[in-house]
């Protein structure tokens, strides 16, 4: 998503956002920094598999499986990778190049969680900068030299 604005004072802006496929390390998380990447998620996957084929070749002919019940178990399997995929952060980046005026150019960043959010956020920041020149300080974004 990009979206071009017109600050006040006649500049261009670029309002964009990226999906990190990874969390950001903060200071204060940096302890708990230490991650086992895909591989655990990867093995306990594959075990998951492995048992359901074992209980599904094991299942004598005469149990009668109700079709709620398979649709139930879809929906309780899909829904912690599917929330996962929905709270991934984006990062947030508005950026402005330097005028004829002199005005020196800008680039704010910043951390989001979830595509609506996004989507609120930079529409809210696109406002900010018609109306004042600049995204607020208030909010997510920070400005970065």
């Amino acid at each position: 998503m990009t979206r071009l604005v017109r600050g006040a004072d006649g500049r261009m802006w670029t309002v964009h956002s990226r999906i990190e496929w990874r969390n950001p390390v903060e200071s204060d998380d940096f302890e708990h920094d230490v991650s086992g990447g895909a591989l655990p998620g990867i093995m306990m996957a594959g075990m998951l598999v492995v048992m359901v084929v074992v209980l599904i070749a094991w299942t004598p002919e005469q149990v009668v499986v109700p079709a709620w019940l398979i649709l139930a178990l879809i929906f309780l399997f899909a829904f912690f990778p599917v929330r996962w995929a929905l709270r991934r952060p984006h990062t947030l980046v508005a950026e402005s190049k330097a005028t004829a005026d002199e005005l020196p150019p800008e680039r704010w960043i910043g951390s989001v969680r979830g595509p609506m959010a996004v989507r609120q956020e930079a529409s809210r920041v696109a406002r900010t900068i018609e109306m004042h020149s600049l995204p607020d300080v208030e909010g997510p974004l920070q400005p970065v030299d």
